[in-house]
């Protein structure tokens, strides 16, 4: 439908936009974010109306929320920025969420395609990381790998992995398998133990290039806080925010004039718009291309 072509359209234009101003700047505007959203939603309560069929602007609703509650959770785990975040939520919108699995709804094909793009692209945006700030990752990731938490963790895991290994043989003596199968366990087995060190991996990684000291006038609004701000008991900014706005912005230069704010500790996390554009122009080409896998 031309509806269709028009807010994939849309998509596409804020989506390019998003990728140059998160390469540049490592920021998302929220005027492209929340356009994203005021269209996805306008354009489809307008076309709903005049069709007089509701099941559209259902459609986007339903997107919306999705990706509203995928936002969330990648940002508070650390997974996304603000703008990451908010993009996606309007993505949702525009590309909605049909209730039907065959075929696979774009939204869906969409997310499993961010998912592998975003793994690859975050893992190689990583080692380039880790390559430019070489002596102070090493430094980093020796001190996370002999943290008493992550030696408990590595023993703990290599137990539990000492523990299935003996279940899983005692389990082929009495069934039959063949040999690539039990190659594919043991790949899967080592991948469980290994994926400690591409935690440590990443930690180091955040902890070595990720984090800076900022004075409150060099802030841009969207930049993810590291840690709160609390001044006189009152809390300015923190982690949980979406991203600093213009006001906690103004507020943290009029402390810094009276000397009660120096600095603020930002996170610089990877620019993931980009692999968000990749993700949506292979949903589009190929759609559910790993289907013919199985």
């Amino acid at each position: 439908m031309i509806i269709d072509i028009i807010l994939l359209s849309i998509a596409f234009v804020a989506l390019v936009i998003g990728t140059i101003t998160d390469i540049k700047t490592r920021e998302v505007p929220d005027w492209v974010n929340f356009s994203l959203i005021f269209a996805g939603l306008g354009l489809r309560l307008i076309y709903s109306a005049a069709m007089s069929d509701w099941r559209y602007l259902l459609h986007g609703i339903a997107g919306f929320g999705a990706f509203v509650a995928l936002g969330y959770l990648m940002f508070y785990t650390g997974q996304w920025g603000g703008g990451d975040s908010k993009m996606m939520m309007g993505l949702g919108a525009l590309m909605g969420l049909k209730f039907e699995l065959n075929p696979v709804p774009l939204l869906l094909v969409f997310l499993f395609n961010v998912l592998l793009v975003g793994a690859v692209y975050g893992i190689v945006y990583s080692l380039v990381l880790a390559a430019k700030n070489w002596k102070k990752f090493v430094r980093n990731f020796k001190d996370t790998l002999g943290s008493r938490q992550m030696v408990r963790l590595r023993k703990m895991k290599f137990a539990i992995l000492i523990v299935l290994a003996a279940i899983v043989i005692l389990l082929l003596k009495k069934i039959n398998i063949d040999f690539l199968s039990i190659c594919v366990l043991a790949a899967l087995a080592m991948f469980a133990y290994l994926s400690i060190y591409l935690i440590i991996f990443i930690k180091a990684v955040e902890n070595a290039a990720m984090f800076k000291l900022i004075p409150p006038e060099k802030l841009t609004e969207g930049d993810w806080i590291a840690k709160d701000v609390v001044v006189d008991g009152k809390k300015i900014v923190g982690p949980k925010d979406l991203g600093i706005d213009r006001e906690q912005i103004k507020q943290l230069i009029a402390l810094k004039k009276k000397g009660k704010v120096k600095k603020v500790k930002v996170k610089y996390g990877i620019p993931f718009v980009p692999s968000f554009l990749a993700a949506f122009v292979l949903s589009l080409l190929f759609g559910a291309w790993w289907l013919a896998m199985f």
